[in-house]
């Protein structure tokens, strides 16, 4: 079952995530209907905000990308990305590590037809929970790494636009004017 996307300006995506606490049956639901709700909307990542829930708690699934990256899961490279995509990440921590910073374009469910180039950090370190409260540590890179940076980004109340440039903002200006008067005018009629 899939659930409806919040879009930009929808009040949820400014909010900070409160911690996961109960790693139960409604976590591992959550999780199904996220993942669903992803693929659906061709997705890599979501976070809880986009689904209405202000949650340090989002999802990832890179196996059909096809970007290269690294990772060493819990001190193992070469880990099988079907054992542990789609990825489930409660109460994420990330750590930059060392790396020259990437420009690269992005876009986001809650920002259809939207694109900007974002710069992040090449190389993080991921520190998480998963759906049964297992502590986790991901090192990673490339897509992988922007990935998760961009999902967390959304459990701290930040979009993809506050990253970007001013001048980038100011191109994609009619676009989020447009976006937002439809979210606005969406969440009166509810």
């Amino acid at each position: 079952m899939s659930l409806p996307i919040t879009y930009y300006n929808d009040p949820v995506l400014r909010k900070k995530g409160k911690p996961v606490e109960s790693f139960d049956s409604g976590l591992t639901e959550l999780f199904e209907a996220m993942v669903a709700t992803m693929h659906e909307a061709d997705g890599i990542g979501l976070a809880a905000q986009q689904v209405g829930k202000a949650l340090r708690f989002c999802v990832v699934d890179l196996r059909e990308s096809p970007s290269e990256f690294q990772y060493v899961l819990d001190g193992r490279d070469n880990v099988p990305t079907d054992l542990f995509m789609p990825l489930a990440l409660a109460n994420p921590e990330i750590t930059y590590l060392p790396g020259e910073p990437i420009v690269f374009e992005e876009g986001c469910l809650s920002f259809p037809d939207i694109r900007g180039d974002v710069e992040r950090p090449s190389r993080i370190r991921a520190r998480y929970q998963d759906l049964k409260g297992n502590p986790h540590t991901l090192e990673c890179d490339g897509i992988l790494a922007r990935c998760i940076l961009h999902e967390v980004d959304h459990l701290n109340g930040v979009l993809f636009i506050d990253r970007m440039e001013k001048k980038t903002v100011k191109l994609l200006e009619k676009k989020l004017k447009i976006l937002k008067r439809r979210t606005r005018d969406a969440l009166k009629t509810h």
